[in-house]
């Protein structure tokens, strides 16, 4: 993997990252429509962005090279299946006040990562980055134990995004073609929602023209972030693809406490102290590891 390849991979997990941060604040906009419908519309549109693009581009024929592999059709369907349930979690919890702990759920997010790289790729794992997992790992127990209950936002959000990262890095297809089968292995499911639940928000003749703008700003507010994220999937290591997501998670706890004015109890604040701090050690131990590659490929 060249130097060029890798700068497009930083530079796309950055701004996929940032996207995702800041979303919220575009869900904040939909409250008044349920998770399931914006779900409904995010594949919609998403879909049909997604189609636009490929027949601008030229690049249809990349989506039918994929059809033709079953191995391809296989993991695109799984991760599509996450995709849409990641999707759902997020949403619910963004307009149910829930914005901190889905953005704890995207900061223990690379420790899931650096497992599934652990066994799935055999990148090895060092010492402190083992340190850096028990260490986050502390922090949730103590917000389980502290609680009482399992902080379920967070765990289904890192649990369904670092299999689907992992899936998509194994999906032998380009970041665009393979979000377009995803999508349209989902489209037919929305489209029956939309047909026999004959959900509110559907009836785009009968909506405010503000409301159907922001529906349909769903397909770019969906596409961007996540074509970012798979084609910085396909350039960088999947342990430094783990590395930026702590921007995504950041930007959201900001919005969480400082404009949505979400409570931040005791519990949480020692949990994010200690996420924090395993994160600080995996970012710690991740740049010592690149320096030192740079050094040995310099000689």
């Amino acid at each position: 993997m060249n130097d060029k390849s890798v700068k497009a991979g930083v530079i796309f997990a950055l701004a996929a990252y940032t996207m995702w941060g800041i979303a919220p604040m575009y869900f904040k906009l939909l409250t008044s429509v349920p998770a399931l419908e914006i779900v409904m519309h995010r594949i919609i549109w998403s879909t049909l962005v997604l189609g636009v693009l490929l027949l601008v581009l030229n690049k249809f024929s990349q989506v039918l090279m994929a059809i033709r592999d079953p191995k391809v059709m296989i993991i695109l369907s799984i991760s599509g299946m996450l995709l849409a349930l990641n999707w759902l979690t997020f949403i619910w919890a963004v307009n149910n006040n829930y914005l901190l702990e889905a953005s704890l759920g995207y900061f223990i997010n690379p420790l899931f990562n650096v497992f599934l790289a652990r066994f799935f790729f055999q990148e090895t794992l060092t010492r402190l980055q083992f340190l850096a997992v028990l260490v986050a790992l502390t922090g949730v127990m103590f917000l389980i134990f502290s609680h009482g209950q399992i902080p379920w936002v967070a765990f289904a959000l890192a649990i369904t995004f670092s299999i689907y990262g992992l899936l998509r890095k194994k999906a032998n297809v380009e970041s665009m073609p393979g979000l377009m089968i995803e999508s349209s292995i989902m489209l037919p499911f929305a489209l029956l929602y939309w047909v026999i639940i004959e959900p509110l928000s559907g009836n785009m003749f009968a909506n405010t023209l503000d409301l159907n703008i922001k529906l349909i700003l769903a397909g770019i507010v969906t596409t961007a972030p996540l074509l970012c994220f798979t084609a910085a999937a396909k350039r960088i290591r999947f342990t430094t693809l783990g590395f930026f997501q702590y921007v995504g998670p950041s930007l959201m706890f900001l919005l969480a406490v400082l404009y949505y004015h979400e409570p931040l109890d005791l519990a949480r604040v020692v949990t994010f102290v200690f996420v924090w701090t395993g994160l600080l050690i995996y970012v710690y131990d991740s740049a010592r590891i690149y320096r030192k590659s740079r050094v040995v490929n310099c000689e």
